[in-house]
């Protein structure tokens, strides 16, 4: 018998494995809350991200407090949000960009005159720390990656342990979003001398303001 003929003599021989049985494939539950969220900021934080715990009621104001400590007067804010009334009021008396037309027209205020960009939250992901924004014409991605400072409005409710638990809360099966945008932290690398750094290529700062909503 040749090597070849062995071979696929071999081969023929082989006990045909068994395939695992199928199964349909769930997302894991099981956790109340407030231990979610105690996972998703212990998650984010260690990524470096600050936390504002606020109620919804008292958002005005206690955004305006932050603002006022941390020294930001140029704003970049879009349009639609959830809190955009409780922003407006925050902002009031400062130089807010609310990005309109074509992106050349603003781009130059948004790169040199912006300190912060404010977004909202479409949810966030406990298993990783993970903010999950869905950006549109209103609220353009920009605005979470240009400004030195990312203030990101988080509903409290929202919070899921795992993308696919996002997904099926928010029905996103039926119309999935066209582009959603995972924040985990402020930018950072490592790229440099195995150096780690923030601010690289986006925010070097990420404030996440979360909203007692419910």
């Amino acid at each position: 018998m040749s090597s070849k003929e062995a071979i696929l003599h071999r081969l023929r021989g082989a006990a045909t494995p068994i395939a695992p049985a199928p199964h349909a494939w769930q997302p894991w539950r099981g956790e109340d809350d407030q231990t979610r969220r105690a996972r998703f900021l212990s998650g984010i934080t260690a990524a470096h991200a600050e936390i504002l715990t606020v109620q919804a009621a008292n958002l005005a104001r206690e955004l305006t407090a932050w603002l006022d400590g941390e020294g930001i007067s140029r704003l970049a804010c879009g349009q639609g949000g959830r809190w955009q009334d409780e922003v407006a009021v925050a902002c009031a008396g400062r130089s807010v960009l609310t990005p309109a037309g074509e992106f050349a027209s603003w781009k130059d205020a948004l790169f040199d005159t912006r300190q912060a960009g404010i977004t909202h939250c479409a949810g966030a992901i406990a298993d990783t720390g993970t903010l999950v924004l869905i950006p549109d014409g209103g609220e353009p991605r920009t605005l979470s990656l240009v400004p030195p400072c990312h203030i990101a409005l988080l509903a409290a409710s929202t919070i899921a342990d795992n993308l696919a638990g996002l997904v099926a809360a928010g029905g996103w099966q039926q119309a999935m979003p066209t582009n959603l945008l995972l924040v985990s932290g402020p930018s950072k690398t490592a790229d440099i001398q195995q150096t780690l750094a923030y601010g690289a290529h986006g925010p070097s700062r990420l404030l996440v303001v979360l909203v007692e909503d419910c």
